[in-house]
């Protein structure tokens, strides 16, 4: 009798207790997944943090690197270049135009590209995880740190962003005044295409107080008329070496104020990729800038 009653209340028992289980399980997987906007407004949604990455942009294979996932990384877009690790990987083509069958042949559990990339769509078709992150100024690459963060399961990931801000404004504490109220020109390409106020290198620019020759107004990097060049006749040009070549013999530019006192720095190839990636080298860019700024400018 005593038996017949027990049997019950344990088969009860044991159905709550893996009712339990259960959940606690289900609760535990649901606790891991990630949910995420990326910068076209989508929501991507993974059941955890991804360990097979491909970086269709330089600064995103840089900053997945700073912030010490590097190897995660199993393919990355032709122009990733930085840590030299990178060059090992595989390549999948350019950017904004990939080698489709390729990223997929790698297996990935999220594909890392910009926002303005046409790939986003092809490889969503065929089932993978993409998010579109653009970091295009300071502020961006603040969001972007973090979202990489969460993505990658990284405790603090603000913490960089905090020390990369402090190295900034501590690099414009060494430039004198006289070199802060240099009027600059910066060339990104011989387009030529500018740097203007508004784009990610005119904010380091403001950040060390110098004062840009091409307004926010025109756009991040717009392509310039030669001629509003000599009009604003800077005091300091900064270019890619790649790109100055034949800058003296511009109509009209050599009787510009930078050209006659050979105010130019000229960059190396390594120097303009770190400079004009919106990334996790932002301090050191700062720095090149700055040096620039004391070498060229220090007589004014």
């Amino acid at each position: 009798m005593n038996k017949a009653h027990k049997a019950p209340g344990l088969i009860a028992f044991f159905r709550v207790l893996t009712v339990g289980w259960v959940v606690l399980l289900w609760g535990g997987d649901a606790a891991q997944a990630l949910q995420l906007t990326d910068d076209r407004g989508v929501t991507v949604t993974l059941a955890g943090s991804p360990q097979r990455i491909v970086s269709l942009l330089p600064s995103l294979t840089e900053t997945v690197c700073a912030l010490g996932q590097c190897t995660r990384l199993v393919g990355v877009d032709r122009d990733s270049n930085f840590p030299s690790s990178v060059r090992r990987l595989a390549q999948v083509g350019g950017g904004l135009d990939p080698n489709i069958e390729a990223i997929v042949a790698l297996r990935p559990d999220m594909v890392l590209l910009a926002a303005s990339s046409r790939a986003a769509d092809r490889l969503q078709a065929l089932g993978l995880k993409v998010m579109a992150l653009e970091p295009k100024t300071h502020a961006d690459l603040r969001r972007v740190l973090e979202q990489l963060g969460q993505l990658l399961g990284v405790a603090d990931p603000n913490a960089m962003w905090r020390e990369l801000d402090a190295q900034v404004s501590a690099v414009a504490r060494t430039l004198p005044a006289s070199v802060r109220a240099s009027r600059v020109y910066f060339e990104v390409n011989s387009g030529p295409y500018a740097a203007s106020e508004s784009s990610f290198i005119g904010e380091t620019l403001a950040r060390l107080g110098v004062k840009n020759i091409v307004p926010a107004r025109m756009g991040p990097f717009p392509q310039i008329n030669p001629e509003y060049v000599v009009r604003a006749d800077p005091d300091l040009i900064m270019v890619g070496d790649g790109y100055s070549v034949g800058m003296e013999q511009r109509p009209g530019w050599g009787a510009m104020r930078a050209i006659r006192t050979q105010h130019i720095c000229r960059f190396t190839l390594e120097q303009s990729d770190m400079l004009v990636r919106p990334g996790p080298r932002m301090a050191e860019a700062a720095r090149t800038m700055a040096a620039c700024l004391r070498e060229k400018m220090h007589s004014l």
